[in-house]
C-alpha cells in the first residue's frame, strides 16, 4: 500500500520539479539580461569636443583724456576747455560726427600744499582738471588710423592722452549656437574614433557641457578656466569646447 501511494504522488514530484527548474532557468535568464543592461547603461565614454575660427572685430572703441592744471580752479577750467574744444575739432576734421563721440563730466582734484615734514598744510597750491572723450563705431580701420595720429596734437601743446583702442565683436551671440554645434560634431567624431578601436559603438548622448569660450589674439596659446575676451588685437580666434558623455554600445 505504501509503494502504491509513493508511486501515485510521483508525477506530481516530478513536475513540482520541473516548474522548479524551469524557473530558475527564466530566473537566470533575467538576471543575466539585467546584468548585460545595467552594464551598458553605464558604459559611457566621456569626449571632449572643440571648434576654432578666426574672428575680426567690427566694433572699435577709443579714449583720450585731456587734462589742464592751473593755480585756480577757474584758470584751470578755461584751459580744459580751450583745449577740449581743440581735440574736439581735430575729430570733427577727420571725420568723426557727433553721434559717436562723448564727453564726461569734468573731473576737479585741488592739488594740496605739503610741508618740508609732508604733512597737509591745508593750502591749495592747484586745480587739476581732466575730462574723457570717447569715441565707439563700427568702422574699425578708419579709426585705428585716428588713434595713431590723434598724438600730433601734442606738439600743438594739447595735454593728451590716447589710451589703446578696444577692439569688440558684436556677433558673439550667433557664432557661439554655430561654434557649439560645430564642437559637438567634433566630439561625436573623436568618440566614433576611440569607439572603433576598442570594437564598440557610440550611442545617444548621455549629457553635455559646454564650456566657456575663449577669444583671444590670432594664434595665441593662454586658456584660461573663466574664459578670455582680448579687447587689444584686432583680429582674434574664438575658441568654443565642449565635454559630451555618450552610451556604449
Amino acid at each position: 500500500m505504501r509503494t502504491s501511494s509513493a508511486l501515485e504522488h510521483f508525477p506530481q514530484l516530478f513536475a513540482g520539479l520541473a516548474a522548479l527548474s524551469l524557473s530558475l532557468v527564466v530566473s537566470s535568464f533575467i538576471f543575466a539580461k539585467s546584468i548585460r543592461e545595467f552594464k551598458q547603461a553605464n558604459d559611457v565614454l566621456v569626449v571632449t569636443g572643440s571648434a576654432k575660427r578666426p574672428i575680426q572685430s567690427d566694433y572699435i572703441i577709443l579714449r583720450f583724456s585731456v587734462s589742464s592744471q592751473e593755480p585756480t580752479a577757474k584758470a584751470a577750467y578755461q584751459n580744459l576747455k580751450n583745449q577740449t574744444e581743440r581735440v574736439q575739432a581735430y575729430l570733427q576734421e577727420q571725420g568723426v560726427t557727433d553721434d559717436a563721440m562723448t564727453l564726461s563730466a569734468v573731473q576737479t582734484y585741488a592739488v594740496p600744499e605739503i610741508s618740508v615734514n609732508g604733512r597737509d598744510t591745508g593750502q591749495v597750491l592747484a586745480y587739476r582738471l581732466s575730462q574723457n572723450i570717447e569715441i565707439r563705431s563700427h568702422e574699425v580701420e578708419k579709426y585705428t588710423q585716428l588713434s595713431q595720429q590723434a598724438n600730433e596734437l601734442i606738439n600743438e601743446g594739447i595735454n593728451l592722452v590716447s589710451e589703446p583702442p578696444q577692439y569688440l565683436y558684436t556677433k558673439l551671440s550667433q557664432l557661439r549656437i554655430e561654434m557649439t554645434a560645430e564642437a559637438s560634431k567634433d566630439a561625436k567624431a573623436r568618440a566614433e574614433a576611440i569607439a572603433k578601436s576598442t570594437g564598440n559603438r557610440v550611442g545617444a548622448i548621455r549629457s553635455a557641457k559646454t564650456g566657456v569660450f575663449q577669444i583671444t589674439s590670432r594664434n595665441s596659446t593662454d586658456v584660461s578656466d573663466y574664459g578670455i575676451y582680448d579687447t587689444s588685437s584686432l583680429e582674434k580666434d574664438i575658441t568654443a569646447v565642449v565635454s559630451v558623455q555618450f552610451g556604449m554600445e
